[in-house]
């Protein structure tokens, strides 16, 4: 299924959405990554709906934000950016701290909660979009994620190359309103209950001792 479709049942429930719990986190300010010595790191899997959920979950994420990166057309909608055209993908803006989950254990789980073989497309979403790509911030990040893909493809872990694309990171453009802490207000939503309450029990299976108390 589309997600496009989701988005229209989504739309259908709006109205009822005001007494479902808020964001499960609070965005950092800039002074705040600062002083705490927080890093960001920004991971485009697919749907963003599916990566944020997941990332959520982890012990050390101080927020998680879905939004676009990548493109050439400067503060686009999901809308633009559906069409294929802007050159955005959909991607999620971490802000962590590496004392409690490091850069590498990120990946690790990014990884392992998506498919990074196929080329511009998660499962039935397909498009330039929704491709796998990791946006470094500094070389540190670069480095460990070229050591990290060349192992995976060294010990042939998907049975296939890795397609992920490696990026310096532009600006991101946060989504729009509706896009966040998406999962937990739509959590019984077909494309919810399918794509990503699955990709949560993957990980919670997989990552337990990485998981929010």
């Amino acid at each position: 299924m589309k997600k496009i479709i989701a988005i229209a049942l989504a739309f259908s429930t709006l109205g009822c959405q005001s007494k479902e719990k808020k964001s499960m986190t609070e965005v950092p300010s800039a002074a705040a990554i600062k002083n705490q010595n927080l890093e960001t790191a920004t991971l485009a899997g697919g749907c963003f709906w599916c990566t944020e959920a997941v990332f959520l979950e982890i012990e050390g994420v101080k927020s998680v934000l879905p939004g676009y990166i990548g493109g050439q057309t400067v503060n686009p909608t999901y809308e633009e950016i559906s069409t294929g055209r802007t050159g955005h993908a959909e991607a999620i803006e971490i802000v962590f701290d590496p004392k409690v989950v490091s850069y590498g254990e990120l990946l690790e789980i990014f990884f392992a909660t998506h498919d990074p073989t196929t080329l511009n497309r998660q499962g039935a979403d397909v498009g330039t979009q929704y491709r796998s790509e990791v946006f470094y911030y500094n070389d540190a990040q670069k480095k460990i994620t070229e050591e990290y893909i060349a192992l995976l493809n060294l010990e042939n872990t998907f049975g296939k190359p890795v397609v992920t694309k490696i990026s310096a990171a532009p600006k991101f453009y946060v989504a729009e309103d509706y896009h966040k802490n998406y999962y937990s207000r739509n959590t019984s939503q077909s494309y919810c209950s399918y794509v990503i309450t699955p990709k949560i029990n993957k990980l919670k299976e997989k990552f337990q001792d990485k998981l929010k108390k």
